[in-house]
């Protein structure tokens, strides 16, 4: 494989630095079961790295649901206050944020989540998210009209640095589907980190697959080196 050097990395956080994929299916589930019908992965497949509301429409759609977005939103709610403040990082996502930041590699985060949520979710994980130097938030920020797979939420985080780098430069880790469709659509180069349920034939369009975050080695994009 021939990967071109870049000098940004940008992350998205449900389920690539964020262990919350099963705590979604979990949420999602406990409400789809009071109507008599099971949320699973060929829903989940087609819904990840959506925003909350595009993707609450589709399950509803999809597992004809007779419920509201809004009515949804409100049910899932009071689970997520319970389950989303206990959530874990991923294998490799400290060490590789850490190593990054250490060596003076811009890094930003683009997740579809909204600010809010994201809060509940990072809340014992501050110091790791403190170390991007922005966030975009595609579920709360103005600017970001259409979730991924578009790839606005990507092109905003890359013109947010300070040097404002070519898209070509920007390297985008990604665990869904729909994110990395959006990287492709930016011009970017993806690293995609599928969770291992996810069907094979839904990760062929990354420019690199691996099984962890602890498995990416910097050198192959032209980034510092991992010293051992």
């Amino acid at each position: 494989m021939s990967f071109h050097d870049v000098t940004h990395c940008i992350f998205d956080m449900d389920g690539l630095l964020l262990d919350t994929e099963s705590l979604y299916t979990m949420a999602y589930n406990r409400v789809t079961q009071e109507y008599g019908k099971t949320y699973g992965w060929e829903h989940k497949a087609k819904i990840m790295g959506f925003r909350s509301a595009e993707a609450l429409q589709t399950i509803i759609d999809m597992l004809q649901l007779p419920i509201t977005v809004q009515m949804f939103e409100d049910k899932l709610a009071a689970i997520y206050q319970e389950v989303f403040p206990g959530c874990n990082l991923m294998p490799g996502a400290e060490k590789l944020l850490q190593h990054l930041k250490k060596n003076n590699v811009p890094i930003a985060l683009a997740t579809s989540s909204s600010q809010d949520s994201s809060e509940l979710k990072t809340q014992k994980w501050k110091h790791i998210f403190d170390l991007f130097n922005h966030k975009v938030y595609g579920g709360s920020d103005p600017e970001v009209t259409k979730g991924k797979p578009s790839p606005d939420i990507f092109l905003i985080a890359a013109k947010r640095f300070p040097d404002n780098p070519n898209p070509s430069k920007c390297l985008i880790f990604e665990d869904s589907p729909n994110g990395v469709q959006a990287a492709i659509n930016a011009k970017m180069q993806v690293v995609m980190v599928p969770d291992p349920q996810l069907p094979k034939h839904l990760t062929k369009n990354a420019t690199l697959v691996l099984r962890s975050l602890e498995d990416f080695k910097p050198e192959d994009f032209g980034l510092p080196p991992f010293v051992a």
